[in-house]
């Protein structure tokens, strides 16, 4: 079978079809630029604000991933659950978790998602099956897998998207996670966004098997890399593999090679890598060279360009509003949600 552009093969191709794409492909190819502006101008205030003091605690930018996020959800249906790790602000916005109630999470208010309690490693939205930004590395995979265990006992054609970076890879849960995926055919879609730094450390310094999806494809899982950096290649890497895996044919593993623009965290003095290796890979930036293709295409025009930044602007600008407004949790309450409460009669007056 021919290979998807922007993919190698690691193991054999899943014999399902892919999910048809949107019939209008120009409106579509709009619609992922505009997610991923929205992502990345998202990303970009917030970093203003963390500079402000506004935004406290850790934050891990997204800015130069945004292609993976928006081109897998675009593969993704409703009732599909995602497992995100910390740097899950762009998956949460384009999963359809509102700016407003990210942003205000990120401010600690009680408005966000999280009750303003989790910040931004810790976004989670029940409405949009959005579970986590989880702060332990590759703590979501075994997460996932139960979710995905769950729907696979209930009879439930779902699929479980579970996003986390390439130094998962070093860590047990990665290979006990797979292993168990494999026995039970869970339906997962693991999604390895492999940025090439665990942190400060590179890969080929942590890993004596830098091909991740070489990794996967041993415990006998579908698995390719793909050009994470080009949102057409993993929209269609990700359809391809959603197909296969809602047809039963068990999990798939996509290898998403793609590189932050901006440290790992905030805190991060980024002295592991040289200036000069980030300036090539801006080179490649998803939403610069989509647009100039999109361009060429014909699709897009200044016009459009213009309209696109201001809706965008609009809606950051309208998040950080609300986030101000929002409110601070009363002291009074700072104890809920510590143990679980008791509803009903019969618990009526407990503490």
């Amino acid at each position: 079978m021919t290979a998807i552009a922007g993919t190698t093969e690691r193991s054999p191709a899943p014999a399902a079809p892919a999910v048809a794409a949107p019939t209008d492909e120009g409106e579509h190819s709009l619609h992922r630029l505009l997610e991923m502006l929205r992502v990345r101008r998202f990303e970009e205030r917030c970093a203003d604000l963390y500079t402000q003091e506004k935004i406290r605690g850790f934050l891990h930018l997204y800015i130069g991933e945004e292609a993976v996020a928006v081109g897998v959800m675009q593969a993704l249906e409703p009732e599909d659950a995602i497992v995100a790790t910390y740097r899950e602000h762009g998956h949460a916005l384009v999963r359809g978790v509102s700016a407003r109630s990210i942003m205000a999470e990120m401010y600690g208010k009680q408005e966000g998602c999280s009750g303003g309690r989790g910040g931004s490693m810790h976004l989670f939205d029940a409405t949009t099956r959005f579970y986590g930004g989880n702060a332990i590395v590759a703590g979501g995979l075994p997460l996932a897998a139960g979710l995905a265990l769950a729907d696979k006992l209930q009879h439930r054609a779902r699929v479980t998207a579970c996003f986390f970076g390439d130094g998962a890879a070093a860590e047990g849960e990665f290979h006990e996670t797979l292993n168990l995926a494999a026995l039970w055919r869970l339906p997962v879609l693991f999604c390895c966004e492999n940025n090439r730094y665990a942190m400060g450390t590179a890969i080929e310094r942590a890993l004596s098997e830098t091909d991740l999806a070489l990794k996967a494809a041993a415990y006998r899982i579908p698995s390719w890399d793909v050009d994470g950096m080009d949102v057409e290649a993993v929209e269609t890497a990700a359809r391809r593999a959603a197909a296969a895996i809602r047809a039963g044919e068990g999990p798939h593993f996509l290898e998403l090679r793609t590189y932050r623009f901006r440290a790992h965290s905030m805190f991060d003095p980024e002295r592991y890598r040289d200036k000069s290796e980030v300036e090539a890979w801006k080179q490649r930036c998803p939403i610069a060279t989509y647009t100039a293709l999109l361009r060429q295409r014909g699709v897009l025009d200044d016009a459009r360009l213009a309209a696109m930044e201001d809706t965008v602007t609009r809606e950051v600008d309208d998040a950080v509003a609300f986030a101000e407004a929002g409110t601070w949790e009363p002291v009074e309450t700072l104890t809920r949600h510590v143990h679980s409460e008791p509803t009903g009669a019969s618990g009526a007056g407990r503490p």
